[in-house]
């Protein structure tokens, strides 16, 4: 019976060299770079302009101006678009917001900053997929579209809230296959 600890060690010694590639392999695969998200981009967006020497790019989507903001150092990115100025915006419209953002804007969210009210998907970007991407873009421009309606980013509502958001996940999905060629 002594062998039978040796042979469990074994095991797992063989298994974890021949996982230890594979996971490594996945996990290169899925960190989003700067060229990545550049190529991303080139393949989803119209009318695509970068800041030269800069990690941002704006584009559109289906007529909607989209900005994207990366900052490797800090490993942070975020897709935006303007909708009104903050203070054009009713106390009680802005109370619906914050409802959309519990259960049905899902991974992009509606915000305020600078004076102005956007839509947001704001996500760390090394272990962001080409999926996440491409529906966190898919999601910011369905919220600046369905501002003023159902308020929603595409994807399924979250139970428990107080929206009945229309369901836009074709957008998102037009998306996702116009970048999966690359």
């Amino acid at each position: 019976m002594p062998k039978a600890p040796a042979m469990r060690r074994l095991i797992a010694a063989a298994l974890f060299l021949f996982a230890a590639p594979a996971a490594a392999e996945d996990a290169a695969r899925a960190a989003m770079t700067i060229d990545r998200m550049d190529a991303l981009i080139g393949a989803i967006g119209d009318e695509v302009e970068r800041l030269e020497g800069h990690n941002v790019w704006r584009f559109s989507v289906e007529d909607v101006v989209l900005t994207v903001i990366a900052d490797p150092s800090q490993d942070r990115m975020r897709v935006v678009s303007a909708i009104a100025p903050a203070d054009a915006v009713p106390e009680d419209l802005m109370l619906r917001l914050m409802q959309a953002n519990f259960d049905s804007a899902l991974d992009a969210r509606y915000a305020v900053a600078r004076g102005n009210l956007w839509a947001a998907f704001i996500h760390p970007l090394s272990p962001l997929t080409d999926e996440q991407f491409i529906s966190g873009v898919g999601q910011t421009a369905n919220l600046v579209n369905s501002f003023g309606g159902s308020y929603s980013s595409g994807g399924v509502t979250f139970g428990g809230g107080d929206s009945q958001a229309l369901i836009l996940r074709g957008l998102i999905d037009r998306l996702l296959k116009r970048g999966e060629d690359i």
